[in-house]
């Protein structure tokens, strides 16, 4: 620990040195890495013309399980809910159960992952590009994407390794390997494990790390006067102390980012609701033309280019990038659970993406649809954060600083998901041991400097790239397994009406 912060030392001051040569360096790497970038994002995000509407076939191959899932499994997320809140609440929860956090923690640490910039901005880009009908995709969206989390869920926590020490270690590259390898695909299985996590760890660097750490930093300077502010030249200064911070919670492991992150997620998510929900009631005259509308324009052949079907194609691509379901991420820590039934993580992985873009993305949209937004302002103007902060203070002429500040902890609460997802990639492939994970985690905290300092386009094109890759092992290794995964839920079905799972609040007469 002492080495780590000697070395964290030597690299600040080297970036204080460094800052001051930085300009030129961010467009020789992008010009370097801009080829590669577009060569893996053109393959990822290839588009098919359906219907006159262009649609990146990850988007279908992502939403194709997200329906898959939602039929087989039997409409679980629609009837779930009740049994998801008693198990968040800990009504079977139990501390003899192998696992790091409870099933409160898991899903805290999971939302702080998916809940980010992308759910202020996102929305916005999403009525400015396709109009208020996408609104109404991406809410059907996010519940399809319930279903996809759910076996996700199952899966990382069936499979998951309980290491030596006792910790665990979980998620697509263990249900990927041991799950087909029962399947008879071994070779195959291991291969696609570590793709996966050689793909999340140079994805967490970027997307879940650089542009989360430059976006804090816009948003910090933002909120202490712009061009005055006293950081507008230091980045460097600021990236430093963000991962000072960061890397005080996730040298501690998934068990220190569990406090923070449950602490931190419902108080940033508390407070960015009410807000929404101040400002829709003070325009709630608007509000049922808002509805209306959402709703009108779901089904309108002339709402955007492409029609209906673009709409659709946006609503759905918005809320696959929002809630992540599908990809696997999330389910890395929901594996680090107290429980040894890994159906009760699959139930409380279907609020994620309900919190994530039921939720939030939703009352972002309406906050945008009853304040600023006006017929035929699609396309132009603002877009992305820019906009979603111009509707909050167009009612709330005092509410730009809370929202940069909300703004920084969801880039925050994001790097210490994203730390905890590439850290468990990386020790897939090198191995669990405590100077490996000390290693990655340095080098995590020194990219988020970097995010700070230069504009990497590239480097984070391909990151996101990469990202969603991941999603065509996945999906893959989920449909193998779906089988298993039913089994598990109709025999945990069966058990738990049976009465031979403990509620502890019935046992305690509560």
């Amino acid at each position: 620990m002492k080495l780590v912060g000697q070395l964290f030392v030597i690299f600040t001051v080297f970036l204080n040195c460094f800052s001051s040569r930085a300009a030129g360096i961010d467009e020789r790497i992008n010009s370097v890495m801009e080829p590669i970038s577009s060569a893996v994002a053109g393959f990822i995000f290839f588009e098919a013309n359906i219907f006159g509407a262009q649609l990146p076939l990850i988007i279908l191959w992502l939403v194709g399980a997200a329906f898959f899932f939602t039929v087989y499994l039997g409409f679980l997320n629609l009837t779930g809910f009740r049994h998801a809140f008693h198990l968040l609440r800990g009504d079977y929860d139990n501390d003899d159960h192998e696992g790091d956090v409870s099933h409160f923690q898991a899903l805290a640490t999971a939302v702080a992952g998916t809940v980010g910039i992308g759910n202020m901005g996102g929305m916005a880009i999403v009525i400015t590009v396709g109009g208020p009908g996408a609104v109404f995709w991406l809410i059907v969206a996010g519940f399809l994407g319930m279903s996809t989390k759910f076996a996700e869920c199952v899966a990382a926590v069936k499979y998951r390794k309980i290491n030596p020490d006792g910790s665990i270690s979980g998620g697509p590259m263990y249900y990927l390997e041991q799950g087909l390898k029962e399947r008879n695909l071994g070779l195959l299985g291991r291969g696609m494990a570590h793709f996966y996590a050689v793909s999340i760890v140079i994805g967490c660097l970027g997307i879940g790390n650089m542009f989360q750490s430059n976006q804090a930093y816009q948003q910090f300077v933002i909120a202490t006067g712009g061009e005055t502010s006293f950081f507008v030249d230091k980045a460097w200064l600021f990236g430093s102390i963000l991962a000072l911070i960061v890397a005080a919670v996730i040298i501690g492991g998934i068990k220190s980012i569990a406090r923070v992150t449950s602490k931190l997620v419902p108080f940033m998510a508390i407070a960015y609701v009410v807000g929404a929900l101040l400002v829709i009631l003070i325009n709630v005259e608007r509000l049922p033309g808002a509805v209306y509308t959402i709703f009108s324009e779901a089904f309108n052949p002339q709402a955007v280019s492409g029609g209906a079907i673009g709409v659709i194609i946006l609503g759905f691509q918005r809320a696959a990038f929002s809630n992540e379901a599908g990809l696997g991420s999330a389910a890395i820590a929901h594996s680090a659970v107290k429980t040894k039934e890994p159906v009760t993580e699959g139930y409380v992985g279907l609020l994620e993406p309900f919190i994530d873009t039921v939720v939030i993305s939703t009352l972002t949209g309406l906050v945008i649809l009853v304040t600023i937004y006006e017929p035929g302002m699609a396309g132009g103007g603002i877009q992305g954060i820019e906009l979603t902060s111009q509707a909050f203070k167009s009612t709330l002429g005092w509410s730009t600083i809370p929202l940069s500040f909300i703004a920084i902890l969801f880039t925050f609460s994001t790097m210490l998901s994203w730390s905890y997802y590439g850290l468990k990639g990386w020790t897939y492939i090198t191995g669990e041991s405590r100077k490996m994970a000390l290693i990655f985690q340095l080098i995590f905290c020194m990219f988020g400097v970097l995010g700070c300092m230069i504009q990497l386009d590239a480097v984070l094109d391909f990151s996101d790239a990469l990202i969603f890759v991941i999603a065509l092992p996945n999906i893959f290794g989920l449909y193998v397994l779906a089988p298993t995964i039913k089994k598990e839920l109709n025999v945990y079905k069966e058990r738990l009406a049976n009465g031979d799972l403990i509620n502890l609040r019935q046992r305690e007469g509560k």
